[in-house]
Order: C-alpha cells, then structure tokens, then sequence
C-alpha cells in the first residue's frame, strides 16, 4: 500500500500540516508506505495547456509540463491512498491546491469524450482548515467545499472531506491587527476541539489506507 499525503498549506507545522501528519501516523499504522511533501516548497503552476498529454502518441495521465508538480502527479496515480490538507483562505482552497488540481484532472481528461482516463482506484482524505465556526462553516462553504472535495472522485476511490472549524491562527494574538477574534476564546476552542480533531484525522489515516 501507498499512501501520498500533499500539504498545501504555506504553513509547514501548523494545524493542517498537524491533521495531515496525525492521517500519516494512522496510514503508517496500517503498514503504508507514506510520502509526505509541502507543495509551497515546490516550483510550479497551474496547467500551461501546452495539450501534450492530448496527442494521440503518448501516454494518458500523465503530465508532460517539466516542474516540481509533475512527478507528484505521477505519485498520486500510483497510489492507493492520498490526503490533501488546505487552510480555507478568502472562502477557498490555496492557489497551490488549485494548481495542484488544474493539473491532476486536465492530465487524465479525455477530449473525446470528456471521459477519465484514470483506471485506478485511489481513496482521498481531504482536510481543511477554518478558523470560523462550524455554523459559519455549514452556511456559507459547507456546500462549495463538498463540491470541491467530489471532484476527487475521479480517482475511482472512496472521498471523505473532514473539516475542522475555528482552529488557531497565532499562539499570541496581541502581536496582530486581529481584534475581531477573543485570543481567550479562540484558545479555549482549540484546546477543546484540536485533540479530538487529530484522533479523528488518525483514525481516517487507518481507514482509508487499509
């Protein structure tokens, strides 16, 4: 079993970056073979619709562009299990897990038909990250991050979204121009919330790379 896990937080060691790893230790439990990889410290962009993964002389899914992105492409297809962690900055995803995703999907799209040309069967564990409540989660992004997370489906495998809400943006919030958050109430969330949310992301890790 492999398991490939994409970071793509600018943030290496903060709360997505810890459900991710806490999801690695449960894949890891399980006897995976795990990868772990920051997309921010990686050169790349999103798709440059050089249509060479469209001639009809060369491989499917696979991307042909020569950056840091396109072996982890390759990674992803191989694998058994991928995790995708991402802050929600301004209402979305980070601009490298859309040009993560640009590529992924352009690569095994079929002009065709539309088709996918993705035979495989990869289960996703997609996190995110939000330092708004569940409430405020469930009216406004609930919907538009499932859509998100189905797009994963094209990997043929079983998609599990897990959000965690009002996480911690600072360890010291008098440092900032961030009057609009209590530090007392934002700490006592986490310190509340944040263990459970790393057993659960754990627990993910062992199921969906089993």
């Amino acid at each position: 079993m492999k398991t490939i896990i994409l970071n793509a937080s600018p943030r290496k060691d903060w709360n997505t970056a810890q459900l991710l790893k806490a999801a690695m230790a449960g894949a890891k439990s399980n006897g995976s073979e795990v990868e772990y990889i920051d997309l921010y410290d990686l050169n790349f962009t999103g798709c440059r619709g050089c249509l060479l993964c469209k001639r009809k002389d060369v491989e499917k899914c696979y991307c042909y562009w020569k950056d840091d992105l396109s072996p982890v492409i390759d990674k992803v297809f191989s694998a058994n299990t991928l995790f995708v962690g991402t802050p929600i900055y301004l209402g979305r995803p980070t601009s490298q897990y859309f040009a993560f995703m640009e590529r992924l999907h352009f690569s095994a799209l079929s002009y065709d038909d539309y088709s996918n040309y993705f035979h495989g069967k990869v289960n996703v564990g997609m996190f995110l990250t939000i330092n708004a409540t569940e409430d405020f989660y469930n009216k406004l992004y609930k919907e538009k991050f499932e859509a998100y997370a189905d797009e994963f489906r094209s990997l043929n495998g079983e998609v599990c979204l897990y959000p965690a809400y009002n996480t911690l943006q600072v360890n010291d919030y008098s440092k900032f121009d961030m009057s609009s958050f209590s530090e007392e109430r934002k700490k006592e969330a986490h310190e509340k919330c944040f263990p459970l949310d790393l057993e659960n992301a754990y627990n993910l890790g062992r199921k969906l790379s089993q």
